[in-house]
């Protein structure tokens, strides 16, 4: 299928190319049910597979599923042929911010707007484990009502993408937003890149130009490096002073996000009222902890801290055993997750699974709402055994529980699941993913049919 399709399963209307790169296209194109606009990425699959980026593309697929965030470009559903891979993407209307920082530089407020922004979106990715690794105005997308949206997870990388040093080690990026130390390709700290290429995003945005500019492309690191850049004379003395910390060479005394947020120049014209509605339209970016579900001084009700997040019907189709994207690009016979659905309530949940975490002398962390880490007190083949539960809200009397493995040996995680965790939450367990197929699709029509449609 060399040329666009004209109408994708029936379900979008395909129209104009919004962009291209080397190994996709995107379009412009129309909900045939709803009327909704959205765009439709069309991926090479043949051209990913020759040049081994089977994994970035996964990868992608489970940052965007992660990372659903009002100031984030939404991913609705993926669908593949033999020779193609679909993303529907929420579609963007005002462009990329490239284009209007190209035309001269930002009025302050509207800057400032932008980078609120983008630090939200930023922070809520950097709890979730998540590092874009390539942040720049060509990658902050504008929606109808000029509200930044961060896209293009392609370079993206996870907290268990780290190194034994805890750092990550691929050199990736553009070259002229890119962090000193990711340059000096000796480990990086995901996050603290990230807020370095925010520090040249601002830059940007209130001068309309790069801080650091080179024709030679060693002379632009070498003045990376050492942070050799110049504020105009006319630069805000709050936001020249923030400046500095965020474009500081040293990782380890560049400012945090809480800090960010802490500054004067940040917080001017912050409307947490105006915010709060349109991020809560999102239940999943309820876990946000510092843009999200935000009373009026600033605090989270004990209600909204212990509330699991809810899934869409997207987010249903993904995780069920039939939509197993894997499957596209090689068998995967090693299992590294596992769910359940269950009919108890999220605490009887968390309970049960506290008690068998402690039982098998693991040691059980609460992270965040329907988060929970069991780590191993002893060192495995690989380390020590980590396994993440997390718990979904389908209905309020339906619950979806899933166990990952997030680091050690993955024969040691198999044999803990089948011979200690599956038996020991058997009381709770309604069915384990893959098994009654047929009793779990009776309770969810709705979702049948999304399933069925998609694989038409």
């Amino acid at each position: 299928m060399e040329s666009k399709p004209s109408v994708l399963t029936q379900r979008y209307e395909v129209g104009r190319l919004l962009g291209q790169g080397t190994f996709a296209k995107v379009y412009y194109a129309r909900s045939i049910k709803t009327n909704q606009s959205v765009a439709v990425k069309v991926i090479d699959k043949d051209k990913v597979l020759r040049v081994g980026l089977v994994d970035q593309i996964k990868r992608e697929i489970s940052v965007m599923r992660m990372v659903r965030h009002p100031n984030i470009v939404q991913i609705y559903e993926v669908m593949a042929t033999k020779s193609k891979i679909f993303f529907v993407l929420e579609y963007a209307k005002g462009g990329e911010l490239f284009n209007k920082v190209a035309k001269g530089r930002l009025k302050e407020d509207v800057a400032r707007k932008y980078f609120q922004q983008l630090i939200n979106a930023v922070d809520f990715c950097h709890s979730r484990g998540v590092y874009h690794r390539d942040i720049k105005p060509e990658n902050l997308l504008l929606d109808e009502n000029e509200n930044l949206k961060i896209t293009d997870f392609g370079l993206s990388a996870l907290a268990e993408s780290k190194r034994q040093d805890g750092l990550l080690h691929t050199t990736c990026g553009t070259p002229a937003y890119v962090a000193p130390e990711v340059i000096n390709r000796k480990g990086y700290d995901g996050a603290k890149a990230d807020i370095w290429s925010c520090g040249v995003v601002l830059f940007v945005l209130l001068t309309g130009h790069l801080p650091f500019h080179d024709s030679n492309l060693m002379e632009m690191y070498r003045k990376i490096g050492k942070a050799e850049f110049k504020c105009p004379s006319w630069f805000p003395t709050d936001a020249r002073r923030l400046l500095f910390k965020l474009l500081d060479p040293n990782p380890n005394t560049r400012i945090s996000i809480e800090k960010i947020k802490e500054s004067s120049w940040f917080r001017k014209a912050l409307n947490l009222k105006q915010i709060k509605p349109e991020i809560e339209r999102d239940d999943t970016a309820n876990r946000d902890r510092n843009a999200i579900g935000l009373s009026e001084n600033g605090s989270k009700t004990k209600q909204e801290l212990a509330k699991p997040p809810s899934l869409n019907a997207f987010d249903i189709i993904s995780l069920s055993a039939g939509f197993d994207l894997s499957g596209l690009f090689e068998d995967n016979s090693v299992k590294r997750e596992a769910r359940f659905t269950s009919r108890e309530p999220a605490a009887v949940i968390i309970s049960k699974i506290e008690d068998m975490g402690k039982h098998l002398g693991l040691k059980v962390r609460k992270r965040e709402a329907g988060l929970m880490r069991m780590e191993g007190r002893e060192e495995g083949r690989k380390g020590p055994l980590s396994i993440d539960a997390e718990i979904f809200e389908v209905t309020p009397t339906l619950h979806l529980v899933e166990f990952k493995q997030s680091n050690g040996d993955t024969l040691e995680y198999q044999k803990m699941m089948k011979e200690d965790i599956r038996p020991a939450l058997q009381d709770i367990v309604w069915v384990w993913q893959g098994e009654q197929e047929q009793q779990t699709q009776e309770q969810q029509p709705e979702h049948q049919l999304e399933e069925q449609q998609l694989k038409q």
